[in-house]
């Protein structure tokens, strides 16, 4: 080997790393991503190397004015990154020699690249969490403009797809503003547990070196230094944390391109989009294809997959730091890269959702949905127990069933030959739009609930 290139192990490797080696145990092509936070952590650990006169505040202003140069040097696509030097710290450490020389030799004391790549890992995350919040955020409040154009929009909530009860559409739409919600909490939560930095762990022992960790912590944003340096190299849990987050949020965007996907169907009609979100087919001149709805749909897989590959990597891993851990910021990265994406679709797909009311009214009105509705007026204002009303309910859906005819379209006379107790206001119960009215219980479908959700949501979701 040259000299110059040799790495910084060769006085103990006499031989060179053989090229496969090189190829797949380089992860640079992977963690060059990294670029930002690793410059930014070493600039922070180098203050505090010359506050607390481990190292000479010369050197180190040299080696901070040369970090500078390499982040300039990266942002305007002027670095060449090498697989030789094997990962994003090297490559820096390399070429901060090669512009200020030997006295870049003095960055890397007190630290490893054990507590360095955890650092600048965990900074990463951070930042991409508050992106994926910011990205929920926006999707909810896209929700709840759409919702509140449609909250007078009666529409057939489903069970088993089939016909259950009229609910109203903002109420549905409302229903994903929760899950994302709990998504947002898990995002948030999982910054609190993020919030202790590693830096100043070293290999696994922590250093003899008079360093000051706190220093470090609070000036790379976090709220405190770790307590246990091998916990700290060992922990990958924020990366788990992460995936599983973003597993779930991936979930529910695709249950709910799933919705979309079967509403905007041809049977069903009840929904369609601006053409800005569809596609076309190659060989059929009519289709309109809803493709973003069947992407975000898919690519919850590529979310579970990285949360599967993480924990298999982490269930048998002993105590401290392993080269295992190198795949565990591309599953970060691809993870982040696959949600943001949904995210982003998903927000355009609501964005560009018109509802088709009258259709959503007329299938409201089919599959019998306010059954329930006469058999609880039966409990209500008869004094019925339910079980004999539901039986009561039951056989007049048998009627309407056999003469073809939907409960709103029957008459008095036809609904008192199941109980004659019955006037002129029964008739009431089967519209669908009182079916609506009538769940005023807390969360339900009524549209003044409705309205008043949707206030205190937009009060709530920044």
């Amino acid at each position: 080997m040259k000299k110059k290139n040799k790495t910084v192990w060769s006085k103990r490797i006499k031989s060179e790393t053989t090229k496969s080696f090189q190829r797949i145990g380089s992860s640079i092509n992977v963690d060059k991503r990294l670029y930002k936070q690793d410059i930014f952590a070493s600039t922070v650990h180098v203050q505090m190397l010359i506050k607390q006169k481990i190292i000479p505040a010369k050197e180190g202003k040299k080696i901070i004015k040369g970090l500078k140069k390499i982040r300039n040097l990266i942002d305007k696509g002027n670095f060449i990154f090498q697989e030789k030097y094997e990962d994003i710290h090297l490559n820096i450490e390399k070429k901060l020699f090669d512009l200020i020389g030997p006295s870049a030799g003095y960055m890397h004391t007190a630290r490893s690249r054990n507590d360095q790549v955890v650092t600048d890992f965990k900074l990463w995350i951070k930042e991409s969490t508050q992106i994926i919040i910011k990205q929920i955020t926006n999707l909810m409040n896209e929700i709840i403009k759409n919702a509140e154009k449609n909250v007078d929009c009666v529409m057939p909530g489903f069970t088993h797809l089939k016909n259950a009860q009229p609910i109203s559409f903002a109420h549905y739409l409302l229903a994903y503003y929760e899950m994302l919600k709990r998504d947002k909490e898990r995002f948030k939560n999982n910054l609190n547990l993020i919030d202790e930095s590693p830096l100043g762990s070293a290999a696994l022992s922590g250093t003899s070196y008079k360093i000051d960790r706190h220093y470090t912590a609070k000036k790379l944003g976090f709220k405190k230094p770790t307590n246990n340096s091998i916990d700290s190299v060992a922990d990958r849990d924020f990366v788990v944390d992460f995936l599983y987050s973003s597993a779930v949020c991936a979930m529910h965007l695709s249950r709910l391109a799933e919705d979309l996907i079967i509403y905007n169907s041809d049977p069903y009609k009840l929904i369609y989009f601006n053409d800005s979100v569809l596609t076309g087919s190659s060989i059929m001149p009519q289709k309109k294809n809803p493709d973003p709805a069947e992407i975000v749909r898919g690519r919850v897989g590529i979310n579970y997959g990285k949360l599967n590959a993480i924990l298999t990597i982490m269930k048998g891993l002993p105590m401290s730091y392993f080269k295992d851990l190198q795949d565990d910021k591309i599953l970060a990265f691809e993870g982040f890269d696959t949600l943001n994406d949904s995210l982003i679709l998903s927000f355009e797909l609501i964005h560009n959702l018109k509802v088709s009311k009258e259709r959503m009214l007329q299938m409201a009105n089919e599959g019998f949905t306010t059954a329930t509705d006469f058999a609880d007026y039966l409990v209500k204002e008869k004094n019925l127990p339910f079980r004999q009303a539901y039986g009561i309910s039951s056989s007049l859906v048998n009627y309407a069933e056999k003469n073809k005819k939907t409960l709103n379209e029957l008459t008095l006379q036809e609904c008192k030959k199941f109980y004659k107790d019955l006037d002129f206001k029964v008739l009431k119960i089967f519209d669908v739009k009182n079916s609506v009215n009538t769940k005023t219980s807390y969360g339900g479908t009524s549209l003044g609930n409705i309205k008043k959700m949707i206030k205190m949501y937009k009060k709530n979701n920044k």
